[in-house]
C-alpha cells in the first residue's frame, strides 16, 4: 500500500511532534513536521499529499493569504491543505476556504476524524467536520466589509487613528466612520470591544 506523505505545520514544537507522533501510530502515513520558518523548505523537498495545518496558530493567517512571514514569502503548500479549526472562529474557517482548503477538521474531535480527513483530503476530496457547520454559516454571514477589516486590524496592531488614515490613504474623518460602523455591526460598545469581538472570530 503506498503511504500517504503528510506534512504538520505549527508554531509550536510540542504541538507539532506530538500531532506527527499520533498520525504514525493512527493510518498509513510517512509524517514530517515543520515549523513556520522552515515550511518552504519542507514542503519543496518532501512534496507531501497533505499538510496539516492548525489555525490558531501564530502565523496561520500568512500562510493562507501568501503573505510575507519573518521576512521570507509563506505561500500555501502546492499539496492538499486540511486545517484543525473551531466553530468558534468562523474568520478563520472563510480565509482557510478562500485558501481552497480541502479538508476541515475539528480541533475538538477524535483522532480517527483527523485521520479520515487527510485520506480524503489526499484522494483530492473535500472533508468537512459536521460540528463545524456552524462556523461556516457564521463566515457567510460577516458583517463587516474588508476596509472596515483593514481600518480594525489595524487598531488592533495598536495604530492611532492618523496612522491608520496615513495607511490607507483615507482622511481621519473617514477612518472614524468606519471604525464607528464596525463597532455598531458587530454590537460592541466601544473601539476596544470591537477588536475583542472580531480577533476572538477570528476575523483579524
Amino acid at each position: 500500500m503506498a503511504m500517504t506523505r503528510v506534512l504538520v505545520l505549527h508554531s509550536v514544537s510540542l504541538m507539532r511532534s506530538a500531532l506527527a507522533a499520533l498520525l504514525k501510530t493512527e493510518g498509513s502515513f510517512e509524517v514530517s513536521s515543520a515549523g513556520w520558518r522552515s515550511a518552504r523548505r519542507y514542503v519543496g523537498a518532501l512534496r507531501p499529499d497533505v499538510c496539516v495545518v492548525d489555525l490558531d496558530c501564530p502565523g496561520t493567517a500568512a500562510l493562507l493569504e501568501g503573505g510575507e512571514r519573518d521576512g521570507e514569502a509563506c505561500p500555501v503548500p502546492r499539496a492538499g491543505l486540511l486545517v484543525l479549526a473551531s466553530a468558534g472562529r468562523p474568520g478563520a474557517l472563510r480565509r482557510a476556504f478562500e485558501a481552497r482548503a480541502l479538508g476541515f477538521v475539528d480541533k475538538h474531535g477524535s483522532p480517527q476524524r483527523l485521520v479520515r480527513g487527510i485520506t480524503k483530503v489526499a484522494a483530492g476530496e473535500r472533508f468537512v467536520d459536521e460540528s463545524l457547520a456552524f462556523g461556516f454559516l457564521e463566515a457567510s454571514r460577516m458583517p463587516l466589509t474588508a476596509r472596515e477589516l483593514s481600518v480594525l486590524a489595524r487598531a488592533a496592531e495598536g495604530e492611532s487613528i492618523a496612522e491608520i488614515a496615513r495607511g490607507l490613504h483615507l482622511s481621519n474623518g473617514t477612518v472614524r466612520n468606519y471604525m464607528a460602523s464596525a463597532t455598531r455591526k458587530v454590537g460592541a460598545r466601544n473601539r476596544i470591544d470591537a477588536i475583542r469581538i472580531t480577533q476572538g472570530a477570528g476575523w483579524v
